[in-house]
């Protein structure tokens, strides 16, 4: 007799198999696929969104060079940095720049002379080179004016820092005498200005931008020659002959011989 299978057995059959299912499922399939496929996507999506950024970036790369160069061409008809390529250089200008904007305030240092300068060491910390000067000047009052104006509007840019001003009374020459020395116009009042003279390098990415100038060439020594000694065979009268080689010096010592 075949034996008779009732709705209700059908429906948990049916259920036992649909949890089996489930148990497969989430033993073997979801750890093994379903969530490395999902890390996967997230990776994807990850890199098309990088990708995306990146096509927008190399689509703005003529106008970002265009503008470069257009701010490269104001900095080179203005320039804000020191043109010199070294710190030691760069001192050596501002020195230079001052003596000229002195001279030219006051011609033959009648009413303005420079008393002292140092060079001061920069600061490590500061985003670019700092090249500072220490100076002193004994000025007139109209003087003075000029020659602050004329440092700080110029080009390159500098900068006038810890600025002193004491009056006081000292002799202001306009024959060329030195100073105290009796020979000027008379005792004036003056100024003694001290302050710090402050430029900066350019970095090291735009140093194409202005070329430093040209060292100067060094001319070459001529050999030391020496008279020929009255009597020397084959020597004529008063032709010079090569001088004797020095010999070498002990370690230490920097002259000659017969130096002082």
């Amino acid at each position: 007799m075949t034996p008779v299978v009732t709705d209700r057995e059908r429906w948990l059959a049916l259920g036992l198999l649909v949890a089996a299912l489930l148990l497969a499922y989430g033993v073997l399939i979801h750890p093994w696929w379903t969530v490395p496929m999902r890390a996967v996507d997230a990776d994807i999506a990850q890199l098309q969104e990088r990708r995306a950024r990146l096509a927008a970036a190399v689509a703005q790369a003529p106008a970002v060079r265009t503008r470069l160069q257009d701010a490269q061409q104001r900095l080179a008809t203005r320039p804000g940095f020191l043109p010199e390529a070294t710190a030691e250089l760069a001192m050596a200008g501002l020195v230079q720049r001052l003596e000229t904007v002195v001279a030219q305030a006051s011609p033959g240092n009648r009413s303005c002379q420079i008393s002292n300068r140092s060079p001061l060491q920069g600061e490590g910390r500061e985003p670019y080179t700092r090249v500072a000067v220490q100076v002193r000047l004994r000025c007139g009052t109209p003087e003075l004016g000029v020659v602050l104006h004329a440092l700080e509007a110029g080009t390159p840019r500098l900068f006038v820092e810890n600025l002193n001003v004491l009056a006081q009374r000292f002799l202001l020459q306009s024959d060329g005498g030195m100073p105290g020395s009796g020979s000027g116009s008379g005792n004036n009042g003056g100024i003694d200005v001290s302050f710090d003279l402050v430029g900066y390098l350019r970095p090291a990415g735009t140093a194409g931008t202005t070329a430093p100038p040209a060292a100067m060439p060094v001319p070459a020594m001529p050999t030391p020659a020496t008279p020929a000694p009255a009597g020397m065979p084959g020597a004529a009268p008063g032709a010079p002959v090569p001088a004797a080689p020095t010999p070498a010096l002990p370690a230490g010592m920097t002259g000659g011989p017969g130096a002082p």
